[in-house]
């Protein structure tokens, strides 16, 4: 059962519902507002609370379910089994996949069919269409072009696998970062045979999380994972050469390991240390990266020791059930987490937060009083705010059987009190190299 978030009797500026039929045509549809979800609440869309959809944004229809609009006639929400201008045809609802860079402030609303199956591993943004345009709500949290596939030109892809290639003839890490620019799409692949901004590193076949949105492995829901997961575990050598051919030639690059194709980096920490060492006894330019779950706290010190210059510590909660009830953590837990955060800040190293969120869980008050609590407890550097890749609905079912969520407050308002109560704290999307950091704490300090 749906409930409404506010009196939707005085909507202004209301924005209009878009929707699919059946062959997955998209049209907006007339005398309906577009809703927006969070949880198992409902708000109707206005113009002043969405912005004109990023570029590179990708619009999806939903299967086995039915689109929840607004009737701004009868003013009441509607979940509408076929086309109320043409009886008998079907309609579905329309999602948006929103560039990186963007939070969604509010999922697509719909009502699933009795044999739904779950959706695929995506963000699932609530549009609309507005002043002839589709429209998004979200917020921008990261001004980065860095993942702008307009700068990331498919002959420049080419030419750079080429020239990668020639240098790095044998080097198997290479070789499986073609795959992932050329068959998935991979933007970081992408960028790292372009020369620039930041490279992956992938090398862990093995993780210790059982995380129910892995994008690399998936054996319970019956989702098909996006992408494979890493196959071998590359040499230091391997990892040295790719991350070096980066570094020498980007100005402030960065080199990242723990990507979307592997597993748990810390599961690979025998490898990684040697081809960081290696890597700084050659330049001590760029920055070495560790994107993990941080579950291994004394492996993370050593490799610290090592050369590892940073971190971005993946969560869906401050909340140790709502953690658990997503990773599914084997052999550790929140506590080990935390304790790697205080561990790498302790060392005087960056510490950056992968906040998973999804409107409905993250801006319920029960998470967003842990997670100012946890910003108390430990004072990290960034929190990268990114959307849960999760059927939203689903989601929120899942972590309401762990915690009992309230209303939620708007992602716009929990952004606000987080910014208002630690304005030390960056917010963004991506890694940033280590001088940007150094040039936010100078204008701090100032």
């Amino acid at each position: 059962m749906m409930s409404t978030m506010k009196n939707n009797t005085d909507i202004v500026n209301p924005v209009t519902a878009v929707v699919a039929d059946s062959n997955g045509e998209i049209f907006d549809l007339e005398g309906y507002a577009a809703v927006g979800m969070a949880g198992n609440h409902l708000e109707v869309l206005t113009g002043s609370e969405t912005v004109s959809m990023p570029h590179g944004s990708e619009l999806m229809f939903l299967p086995d379910r039915m689109p929840i609009v607004y009737n701004l006639s009868l003013d009441q929400f509607e979940t509408l089994e076929e086309d109320p201008y043409h009886p008998g045809e079907p309609l579905f609802p329309v999602a948006v996949f929103n560039s990186p860079g963007y939070v969604n402030t509010a999922t697509c609303a719909y009502e699933e069919e009795d044999f739904a199956a779950y959706l695929p591993l995506f963000s699932y943004g609530a549009v609309g269409w507005h002043q002839d345009g589709f429209c998004s709500a979200v917020i921008q949290v990261d001004e980065e072009p860095r993942q702008d596939l307009r700068l990331m030109k498919m002959e420049k892809v080419h030419a750079g696998i080429r020239a990668m290639r020639s240098l790095l003839p044998d080097n198997r890490l290479r070789s499986h970062l073609e795959k992932c620019a050329l068959e998935y799409s991979c933007p970081a692949a992408k960028n790292f045979f372009i020369g620039r901004c930041e490279a992956p590193l992938p090398t862990s076949r093995k993780c210790n999380a059982r995380c129910i949105g892995c994008i690399s492995l998936q054996k319970e829901f019956k989702i098909k994972s996006p992408q494979n997961r890493i196959t071998f575990t590359p040499s230091p050598e391997e990892i040295a050469g790719v991350a070096l051919a980066h570094l020498q030639k980007v100005n402030q690059g960065v080199v990242s390991f723990g990507q979307g194709c592997e597993g748990d980096p810390l599961m690979a920490a025998h490898v990684i240390g040697p081809a960081i060492a290696q890597i700084r006894s050659k330049t001590s330019y760029g920055t070495i990266n560790m994107n993990t779950n941080g579950s291994l706290p004394d492996i993370l010190s050593t490799l610290f020791d090592q050369g590892l210059d940073s971190i971005r510590i993946s969560m869906n909660s401050a909340s140790k059930k709502l953690y658990t009830a997503y990773f599914r953590p084997v052999k550790y837990c929140f506590e080990d987490v935390e304790a790697s955060i205080d561990m790498a800040i302790q060392k005087g190293k960056r510490v950056a937060i992968n906040y998973l969120n999804c409107p409905g869980v993250s801006d319920s008050k029960e998470e967003a009083d842990a997670f100012q609590a946890f910003l108390e407890r430990h004072p990290v550097d960034l929190i990268q705010w990114r959307n849960l890749n999760f059927d939203p609905f689903r989601y929120w079912k899942i972590m309401s059987e762990a915690v009992s969520l309230g209303e939620p407050m708007g992602m716009k308002n929990l952004l606000e009190r987080i910014r208002v109560r630690f304005p030390e704290i960056l917010f963004g999307y991506f890694n940033p190299p280590r001088e940007r950091f150094e040039q936010a704490t100078a204008s701090r300090q100032k």
